[in-house]
């Protein structure tokens, strides 16, 4: 039989000068690696990936398959920029609006962030140090022919880009230069001077200049999920609040949308609700008001498309899915829609053209971009993701699924289940999202669509304290109530197999982040549920790990877990920590692992591994010594996913285990 062989290593991917930071730019953690734990790095390796079409697919064919990622729309409507990693990094890309053929834009080891420049003569982006998040800006022309770096990478620094005014040459952003640890607000160019406008206090972030460029929307870090909101004089300094609740409300995560007069702007809060509706605040009267809302379900992507801002778009979300909506502000109605694939939407729409950038991500699709003119309904489908030879017709949708805890809360999932022939129910995998106050949705995942397609069901928990479901919801596990959300994964197991969709005897639960915390939990507080784990850059000992977290991540924790600076909360997590309930872990744990990582130290990881070891309890440890908190290069998931599909079957029996 015929083989393709591609070459797997980690230093596949080339540092470029365009790209690379400067040489005195920190990694993360803090202590480096322990190169005494035996662990396992990437190395050169010839991989099959089969043959286009095979039935059940070799998982390199999963993490091939290729979509765009972030996508906006130039400023006159004619071009579409968006960020790919099919060269092995996340690169930008450009291609016209009505289709065509795309051209690379940017090279180096990958970018984090870009933007447009309001007169769409290039672009602004972003690069770190292999996942160190501590990032250089560089702006580079519409048509590549030209880069520069505008700011260079400073060590222990890090940035978040704000919005670019009117005049195309300035910008606002957010940075921890002064002290290392709160986010400032610099007002800045692209001939590289910026200025301190605001001094902040922890997580100070500018999401959004108003046309005029006398304010900035500002949203300041109130735990997870929530912020309060003020607007900031850009000249003056000054920081008006608008709100700010006793009861921590969400105003920054679906957008912010200016009128053209910069009188007031659109934007989705739950202030007072259970989820987010759309909102209206204006300058003038100093006055939130209501203008939409969607049944149990929260709304985001918020924009303004059309000449005299004439239409309003939004995307509404529930139970992992998306659903579009437009209304026209001329007319006073909502406009038809097309009919869009299944799946998670993102928006884009800017200036005048009146054309809404969509991209769709969902089982079968990887990013598949649509441009929809408005005013006519027709729906462009500019941008088609590659499945890399595997069949789409055998990828599987999810259903939700909704079980009550055994303290009565109402959980929910995805759930995917394989095509089995056979009566008995099939082995699980439970994938434990990040956050903690994220949510498990329909989007594309490689690595659920290969173990479905290997006939293990894989199921996705949305744990109490996860976003969409509520505001009362996403409180249940704060602080105290932390361990409540990991006993939710047992309950959710149990349901599963006693209304027979899974083989609870046969289950394996896996997340990385926060959700490597939780399957560290759970394996220590409930050691007969699963029969393994798989826990990547997850956290062992919360004193440790809120003392050492990084800026962005210190300016949330306080509210979602205490602060840890308080003997209170030493107290409660030198008991309720993994570490401390370590020894009652009695099945495999395969650990992993980014040197670079700056949000959760690398010496979580190497603790539970060492303790496991200790004990007799089989520990792999995968170290990748070029990423940070998570795989971002395609030679390292290659190398890492093919190790986690053999560590999953061979736990569940699927596989002879090669040892």
């Amino acid at each position: 039989m015929l083989r393709f062989v591609i070459a797997v290593a980690a230093a596949t991917c080339i540092a470029l000068p365009a790209t690379a930071q400067d040489k005195e730019a920190s990694f993360g953690g803090t202590s480096g690696p322990d190169l005494s734990i035996d662990a396992i790095e990437p190395e050169i390796e010839a991989i099959s990936v089969g043959l286009a079409g095979d039935e059940p697919a070799d998982i390199s064919r999963f993490l091939l398959a290729n979509g765009a990622g972030d996508a906006q729309l130039s400023p006159d409507g004619e071009t579409i920029a968006f960020s790919s990693n099919i060269t092995g990094a996340s690169q930008i890309w450009t291609m016209p609006t009505a289709g065509g053929q795309p051209r690379q834009l940017t090279f180096g080891n990958g970018i984090g962030f870009f933007r447009w420049s309001p007169d769409g003569k290039g672009l602004l982006y972003g690069a770190d140090n292999d996942g160190n998040e501590q990032q250089a800006y560089f702006f580079i022309a519409s048509d590549g022919s030209s880069e520069r770096r505008v700011f260079p990478a400073k060590g222990g620094t890090f940035r978040v880009f704000g919005d670019f005014a009117a005049d195309g040459e300035s910008f606002v952003y957010a940075s921890t230069a002064r002290n290392g640890l709160d986010f400032d607000i610099y007002r800045a160019s692209l001939n590289g001077e910026d200025r301190l406008v605001y001094e902040g206090r922890y997580g100070n972030f500018a999401r959004s200049l108003s046309p005029d460029g006398r304010f900035a929307i500002i949203t300041e870090t109130v735990g997870e999920d929530g912020d309060n909101l003020h607007l900031l004089d850009i000249e003056s300094g000054e920081r008006k609040t608008i709100s700010a609740p006793k009861s921590r409300a969400n105003h920054g995560d679906g957008g912010f949308a200016w009128l053209a007069d910069s009188s007031g702007f659109y934007f989705a809060t739950d202030l007072n609700r259970e989820f987010k509706r759309l909102a209206f605040y204006a300058i003038s009267s100093d006055a939130i008001s209501d203008i939409e809302s969607a049944e149990q379900a929260d709304i985001s992507g918020v924009t303004l498309c059309g000449a005299n801002d004439r239409y309003l778009a939004w995307v509404a979300g529930q139970n992992g899915r998306d659903a579009l909506a437009i209304y026209d502000r001329e007319t006073d109605q909502k406009v038809a829609i097309p009919e869009m694939p299944d799946g998670v939407f993102s928006l884009d729409c800017t200036g005048d053209s009146g054309k809404l950038l969509v991209r769709v991500s969902g089982y079968n699709r990887p990013g598949d971009l649509y441009v929809l003119d408005i005013a006519n309904g027709a729906l462009t489908h500019s941008y088609r993701s590659n499945l890399a030879g595997l069949n789409a017709d055998s990828l599987v949708a999810p259903q939700s699924v909704r079980m009550a805890a055994r303290d009565g809360v109402m959980l929910q999932g995805l759930l995917y289940l394989p095509d089995n022939t056979g009566t008995e129910p099939p082995p699980v995998l439970f994938l434990v999202h990040g956050g903690p106050t994220a949510e498990s949705r329909a989007s594309w995942d490689p690595i659920v669509q290969y173990h479905v397609g290997r006939g293990v069901a894989v199921f996705e928990p949305n744990v109490r304290g996860s976003t969409g479901f509520g505001r009362t919801y996403v409180k249940l596990d704060d602080r105290e109530k932390r361990l409540d959300s990991v006993r939710d994964l047992v309950d959710m197991l149990d349901a599963l197999g006693s209304k027979g969709l899974v083989d609870p005897n046969r289950a394996i639960v896996a997340g990385g982040s926060y959700g490597g915390y939780m399957v560290n939990a759970v394996l220590a507080a409930y050691p007969e549920s699963f029969a393994a784990g798989i826990s990547l850059f997850g956290v062992a000992d919360w004193i440790t790990a809120l003392e050492v977290a990084s800026p962005a991540l210190k300016a949330a924790d306080r509210i979602e877990y205490g602060d840890i600076g308080e003997q209170k909360w030493r107290d409660f997590y030198a008991v309720n920590s993994p570490i401390r309930q370590a020894d009652q872990i009695r099945v495999p744990v395969l650990y992993s692992h980014g040197v670079k990582d700056p949000r959760i130290d690398i010496a979580e990881t190497e603790t539970m591994v060492k303790i496991l070891r200790a004990n007799g309890i089989d520990a792999p440890f995968i170290r990748i010594p070029d990423e940070g908190h998570g795989w971002r290069k395609i030679a390292n998931r290659l190398f890492y996913y093919r190790r986690q599909a053999e560590f999953v079957e061979t736990q569940l029996g699927l596989v002879e285990d090669s040892k």
